[in-house]
């Protein structure tokens, strides 16, 4: 497929801004270019707009070139800016799996994209036919979470690549909890399908969600347009430099991992034991979907004694299930032995 058949037309002939940081790059001792404040270095400085050297941090980690990563204030700014990039407001729509990250409809929304939902299967897996069913001429985007929140477990890979060959908008592959699972990364298959963007985050198995960092990874010509819209300088001095220390921090990362994973086992195996639940659902994430006998009656008690879960029982095919995230050793005995207590009697 050729992206320029998909891209807005606004937006392919949009002249982006050129900031004081696009113009000049390399070393310098004066900088008289950005009306920046001389003094309170580095602050006083704008940030690397296209931070480069955390790209670099990234591609020898991911094995993904620089020119196809994009950095965003999280995930979710790469989502606004892919609805903004190639839907058309009023005109066109996208498709996603229900249930799913809350995110990708609220940014429907917010840019008037009419938003299909196509309800996953008892197993909470994808039916390939029934996504390109929703699909028409108007729809450039269909949103794929795996491992999928709230479910946790990840979706049929051969049908995902079956979307891809079949599908002529792009494909977007949310693995936010890539790191939790045995699954290999889309990202590793960008050359095969250029309408593939991959997100991923440093908010879950890298601990840090605080700094606001998300990645998307796409064929160099989906990168350039985020980058062509995006804002100038969208991700601060701070974040960047915080993700060059995490992204040394590789070691560690594994072995936060490693626990996590290890609780989630141990986790399932005690909650196994009361009577109220009524079903554990497989989880690929760093979190347990969680079926009971009362929702509201067992969040309402956590809440009670300090321990906050989420409800999920309202959700589409969630009924009666909470989502438990799989804490620290301490706070896993902590919900647990707190769980003794719990009656729906």
């Amino acid at each position: 497929m050729d992206i320029k058949n998909i891209v807005r037309r606004n937006i392919a002939e949009l002249q982006p801004y050129s900031c004081a940081r696009d113009e000049f790059k390399g070393e310098a001792s004066v900088f008289l270019d950005a009306n920046e404040n001389p003094w309170n270095h580095p602050y006083n400085r704008y940030p690397d707009p296209l931070q480069a050297e955390v790209k670099d941090g990234i591609a020898k980690l991911k094995n993904v070139t620089t020119e196809r990563i994009f950095l965003g204030n999280g995930s979710d700014e790469a989502i606004d800016l892919l609805y903004r990039a190639f839907c058309e407001p009023a005109i066109d729509n996208v498709v996603a799996i229900e249930p799913t990250y809350g995110m990708y409809k609220v940014c429907a929304g917010v840019n008037n994209i009419e938003y299909r939902k196509v309800v996953l299967n008892e197993q909470f897996d994808i039916d390939t036919e029934a996504l390109l069913a929703a699909c028409d001429e108007h729809t450039k985007l269909i949103w794929l979470c795996s491992p999928n929140n709230p479910t946790g477990n990840s979706l049929n890979a051969s049908e995902i690549h079956r979307l891809l060959t079949l599908f002529t908008g792009l494909v977007v592959v949310d693995e936010a909890y890539i790191d939790f699972s045995d699954r290999e990364s889309f990202s590793n298959y960008l050359d095969r399908y250029p309408n593939l963007v991959v997100l991923q985050t440093f908010s879950k198995a890298w601990g840090s969600a605080a700094i606001r960092l998300g990645m998307a990874f796409a064929g160099e010509e989906v990168i350039r347009i985020l980058n062509k819209i995006k804002y100038p300088y969208n991700i601060n001095i701070l974040t960047q430099q915080q993700a060059l220390i995490v992204l040394k921090q590789e070691q560690s990362v594994g072995n936060w991992v490693g626990v996590i994973l290890q609780q989630r086992n141990w986790l399932k195996e005690a909650l196994a034991g009361f009577e109220f639940v009524d079903h554990i659902y497989p989880s690929d994430a760093n979190f347990i979907l969680v079926k009971v006998d009362d929702a509201n009656a067992l969040y309402a008690f956590l809440v009670s004694k300090g321990i906050i879960v989420r409800n999920r029982n309202t959700v589409t095919r969630c009924l009666g299930c909470i989502r438990i995230t799989v804490g620290s050793p301490e706070e896993n005995q902590i919900l647990v032995d707190t769980l003794k207590k719990f009656t729906t009697k």
